[in-house]
């Protein structure tokens, strides 16, 4: 990574804690990894946390312990009593935010945030917000004019633009009120693919601003296999899929269900394959939900699982005939990703952002074409029955971008 002496970096923390006790997403786990980066830095860092009652501010030592939490290796801890303020909080959010407070530096109420960044942090000081999340007016003019800092923001994706039917109403507001906050106050934009910075910048033009940017590849790590975090049942006898995603719209979990659904009526009962499921259930997918949840597939040939830890779902992903991928839209793709780098065949859908990411390895179908995917599940499932593995479109010579790379580009700009 690179350091520059003498100046602070301040990490905005807001949706980790918002997340408390959760499956991570793939934005949690991009923001741990910054988490993680600052605090290897020799560099000072600290983190912002925008809480119900107003603004916490941690140094080291209580971005480290948020980190232990964070990573499930110390608990959370209770409520306190001003949570109980919050009512619209859950119960995990709640000992979130009572943890931040028990570990900040300094705290305060909304009005008095530039105030008491000014008190505890150096002139200079860099900001970054990499969660979607707390990219406020009120944090930005703190940043830029109470510390003559910079602010630098890293744009997953726009496809709540892009893409709005697969958003609630609301989501696309407060993205549009974000993306324009990137073009009015942003000194940085960092982008996760090229792909993401075209659809990010078209955007940015037609609001009126387009702040500098750069393109860094999230790092790709491959988690240490934990068979002993899964549930009873799994691995499911035989040969299995695996996808790996929320159940949103936008991921397409239909179509798998569609072929499931017609692969069974056309074969032989030893040979038919198992698809696991691992995501939690998201927003706008009543229908998918209904036809899951009456399936006589569901608990035969279909399981549904939606807290599987990373350990658990790297163990599932070593004995899996392929992971499988039939987004409509992505900004990076981050759990392909992992599965590649582990070996996996990948089938997905044929979008410009994986090939951004993956190049050649995986094998792209057309989302229009579910008899495509039936033909390409089918021939994995035969090749692992016969104990070949394919090799034509698997992970061989894939080198995945680092989180090393990723910091040590975005550092020399920010």
């Amino acid at each position: 990574m690179s350091d520059r002496p003498g100046e602070a970096r301040l990490l905005d923390l807001t949706r980790l804690i918002s997340r408390a006790g959760r499956v991570q997403t793939g934005v949690d786990r991009v923001e741990l990894a910054y988490l993680r980066a600052l605090l290897a830095a020799k560099v000072p860092g600290f983190g912002l946390v925008r809480t119900s009652l107003g603004y916490i501010l941690l140094d080291e030592d209580g971005m480290r312990a948020i980190a232990e939490r964070v990573e499930g290796r110390v608990p959370w801890g209770t409520a306190d009593r001003l949570s109980r303020l919050a009512r619209r909080l859950d119960p995990a959010q709640r000992r979130g935010q009572s943890d931040a407070r028990r570990l900040a530096r300094a705290r305060t109420v909304r009005p008095g945030l530039k105030r008491m960044l000014r008190r505890h942090l150096p002139q200079g000081t860099r900001y970054f917000n990499v969660g979607h999340t707390n990219l406020t007016e009120r944090v930005t003019r703190a940043v830029k004019q109470g510390l003559g800092g910079t602010v630098n923001v890293l744009v997953h994706d726009t496809i709540p633009l892009d893409h709005p039917l697969y958003q609630r109403p609301e989501s696309i507001a407060r993205f549009r009120q974000m993306i324009g906050r990137v073009s009015r106050d942003a000194d940085l934009v960092i982008y996760n693919s090229r792909h993401t910075r075209q659809s990010a910048e078209r955007h940015l033009e037609e609001i009126g601003r387009v702040p500098p940017g750069l393109v860094a590849k999230l790092g790709v790590e491959v988690t240490e296999p934990r068979p002993g975090d899964l549930p009873k049942g799994l691995p499911p006898a035989g040969v299995y899929f695996v996808t790996v995603g929320t159940l949103e719209p936008r991921k397409n979990h239909a179509l798998l269900l569609d072929i499931w659904e017609r692969m069974v009526k056309q074969t032989i009962p030893q040979d038919m394959p198992h698809l696991v499921i691992c995501g939690q259930r998201g927003w706008m997918n009543e229908e998918l939900f209904f036809r899951l949840d009456r399936s006589a597939l569901l608990g035969a040939h279909i399981h549904e699982y939606g807290d599987l830890s990373d350990g658990a779902i790297a163990a599932l992903l070593q004995g899996a005939a392929g992971a499988l991928y039939p987004s409509f839209a992505e900004g990076f793709g981050l759990p392909m990703a992992e599965a590649a780098a582990m070996g996996v065949p990948v089938i997905c859908a044929d979008l410009p952002v994986y090939k951004d990411v993956l190049g050649d390895i995986p094998v792209y179908a057309s989302l229009k074409d579910s008899y495509l995917w039936q033909r390409r599940i089918a021939s994995l499932a035969n090749s692992q029955r016969a104990g070949k593995a394919e090799t034509g479109h698997t992970a061989k010579g894939f080198e995945p971008p680092t989180w090393d790379r990723h910091f040590n580009a975005v550092l020399k700009m920010a």
